[in-house]
């Protein structure tokens, strides 16, 4: 992939991402806020793209689009579980926690989804990502489930790491 070609996959994303967000805020649909959102989101994608590296690795095709997907209702599917069972805990007379720091090592490349991948886990009631250094996640969890941190580790990146890497390669 050439330089144009990887500056126009900038812009048009920040210019989409910029576009919904406009027709989010303003909900309208009307002929003057569509054409003002647009020249807007371009005039800003265009000016803010210049260097922009942010999704560079990002795949588009119709494969990454489905594993989005996917991602997004695993997270949600892990956030709700994690939600209930944070909420458990605090309601329960005996507070039942066993807190830890769990050491991941990941198999992307991609820096854009080793930081997707900890804000997924951080977001997750429960664990705080709380440093990645190379290919290695330090995980702080209310509750480790396991007599191997190594192996409890991997179950909770892989959750998401198989979809992130069909995203970004």
């Amino acid at each position: 992939m050439n330089l144009k070609t990887m500056k126009l996959k900038e812009i048009s994303i920040i210019f989409i991402i910029l576009f919904a967000a406009w027709l989010i805020l303003n909900q309208s649909t009307a002929t003057e806020y569509l054409v003002s959102g647009a020249l807007i989101a371009l005039a800003i994608s265009m000016l803010m793209c210049r260097h922009c590296t942010v999704f560079d690795e990002l795949r588009l095709s119709p494969k990454a689009f489905l594993f989005t997907l996917l991602f997004l209702f695993t997270f949600i599917k892990e956030l709700i579980k994690a939600n209930f069972d944070i909420a458990w805990r605090v309601l329960s007379p005996s507070l039942p926690i066993k807190p830890g720091i769990i050491r991941a090592t990941t198999t992307l490349q991609s820096k854009m989804a080793r930081l997707i991948l900890a804000n997924s886990i951080t977001l997750t009631p429960g664990t705080f990502t709380i440093d990645i250094i190379d290919d290695t996640l330090y995980i702080h969890c209310v509750y480790v489930d396991s007599e191997d941190p190594e192996q409890y580790g991997q179950q909770i990146i892989r959750k998401f790491e198989k979809y992130l890497e069909v995203i970004y390669g």
